[in-house]
């Protein structure tokens, strides 16, 4: 989880002084207010066991979301609920959870989607691409600013989803080296929510979340309020919807951030954090990508160029009228071509 937040190689990154170890941890304390702990109010049942869902039942969530939310109800699939409705209860692991805490649990991820603006994140990447003299930008000044922050926090292409691993999750692949050092924090989140939804309506039938893989060299200084709104995104707005996050290379630096984190996270979430050597990455890559080897990404000893889709934004050039340079529709395109192609190999 950690190096989503951009931390990376000893070589790369001094050690925190005492002095700079003692400021990160007053300022996370400070950030890591009533609102977080609240966020952090998660089960942490992890048995591994699920329980059957009817199709009734399915159906009564699926109305119920319908009628809550009619601009955004398509967002959670079939699969999706029936993955939160069919683990079991924390109060009481040998039992499923019962339908209203599922439709509690659905709702409030709905509740965030609609508080942080996410349904509209894909329209303001529109707004950012095309010229400023468009009537809605004209017209919705504040809008288009908010669209033209979205834009430079993508255009950094520290991160992008790129290729399914080989059970079908899209990939999301952090360049920590392009990340930057003063973060517009709610520019920077907006820009996660806007990959994380690409990614999640990529999803080949049947799966319900997707792997990370931080590439941890080259990092930029810890921000303690990026991390607790980076943790109240996760919780909050994608729970469940991280399978795993591998990062490497290991450092020191990323150990301490470790060691402040991980008090601050669910159990389940902390579980799915890996950190490990260039060695070892790339035997865990060899295993999960499509094409295996073929596809370890140069920045971690392979041959498959992510440049070519996603260079540094020095590189790149903008893919509209307006100020968007990453090149977000053409990763949507490869995404959908991914899922299909897998979807075609499972008949």
């Amino acid at each position: 989880m950690m190096n989503w937040l951009g931390y990376g190689s000893e070589e790369a990154t001094p050690d925190l002084s005492s002095e700079d170890a003692k400021k990160a941890k007053d300022m996370l304390g400070a950030e890591n207010g009533d609102e977080f702990k609240d966020a952090l109010e998660e089960d942490d049942v992890d048995t591994g066991k699920t329980f059957e869902v009817s199709t009734e039942e399915l159906t009564i969530i699926r109305k119920e979301l319908e009628t809550q939310f009619p601009d955004d109800c398509t967002y959670l699939s079939d699969a999706y609920i029936l993955s939160v409705a069919s683990k079991p209860y924390s109060k009481d692991p040998t039992k499923r959870r019962p339908l209203e805490y599922s439709m509690e649990k659905l709702t409030n991820v709905m509740e965030w989607r609609a508080q942080e603006g996410a349904p509209q994140m894909d329209a303001m990447v529109k707004l950012a691409n095309g010229p400023e003299d468009w009537p809605e930008a004209v017209e919705y000044p504040q809008k288009l600013a908010k669209a033209k922050a979205l834009a430079t926090a993508l255009n950094y292409s520290g991160l992008y989803f790129h290729g399914l691993t080989k059970d079908g999750r899209p990939i999301l692949w952090v360049r920590t080296n392009r990340m930057p050092w003063y973060p517009d924090v709610d520019a920077q989140c907006n820009a996660l929510i806007t990959l994380a939804d690409a990614g999640i309506r990529a999803m080949p039938e049947g799966v319900t979340d997707f792997i990370c893989i931080s590439d941890s060299s080259y990092p930029p200084p810890p921000n303690p309020t990026f991390l607790i709104k980076l943790l109240k995104a996760l919780v909050k707005g994608y729970p469940d919807r991280l399978s795993a996050l591998w990062s490497a290379p290991v450092s020191s630096v990323i150990q301490f951030v470790m060691n402040l984190l991980l008090p601050l996270m669910p159990g389940r979430l902390a579980s799915k954090v890996v950190l490990l050597d260039l060695d070892g990455v790339r035997d865990k890559l060899k295993d999960i990508l499509m094409n295996g080897e073929e596809d370890i990404p140069t920045f971690f000893g392979g041959s498959c160029q992510h440049d070519n889709f996603y260079p540094e934004e020095s590189s790149a050039e903008n893919r509209g009228k307006g100020s968007l340079k990453f090149d977000y529709f053409g990763m949507v395109d490869r995404l959908v071509q991914a899922r299909k192609e897998f979807e075609a190999s499972k008949k």
